[in-house]
């Protein structure tokens, strides 16, 4: 999982601009790119993912989410089959991108993206950043 400026999911690859970032001043459209590999016994059936945005306490950031109050959560499922002539075992990639306007956050503050697939995370499929101090707050 990366953070960018922005993301794109084509012919199953990720094309991605400004890629890698972990600053920011929170007031700029951002993008979660994804590569998933789902292993070859777990294709053909259905998964759901989860992507919460965390502050540095691990709480969930409240009042940014879709309704402007509750968390921001981005939720989604996928299945995958497995492609014709391919060889038994081999994981199948599933690139997600995930483009986002600016969200309000917090200045001088961390945060994180955590992605929980099925219910299940790992510290990998994290993503932190934090935000630049307020323009007017001493260095």
């Amino acid at each position: 999982m990366m953070l960018a400026d922005y993301a794109q999911a084509a012919e199953g690859k990720l094309n991605i601009l400004g890629g890698g970032w972990t600053i920011t001043t929170g007031r700029v459209p951002s993008a979660l790119a994804i590569l998933l590999e789902i292993p070859w016994d777990r294709t053909n059936e259905r998964h759901q993912f989860r992507i919460e945005l965390v502050d540095a306490d691990g709480n969930a950031v409240i009042g940014q989410g879709p309704d402007g109050k509750g968390p921001v959560v981005l939720a989604g499922g996928l299945e995958v089959g497995r492609p014709p002539g391919i060889k038994r075992g081999t994981p199948i990639p599933v690139p997600l991108a995930i483009n986002m306007g600016p969200h309000p956050l917090e200045p001088d503050t961390r945060y994180e993206w955590r992605l929980f697939i099925n219910g299940e995370t790992d510290e990998d499929w994290r993503a932190a950043f934090s935000t630049t101090p307020a323009l007017d707050s001493p260095r």
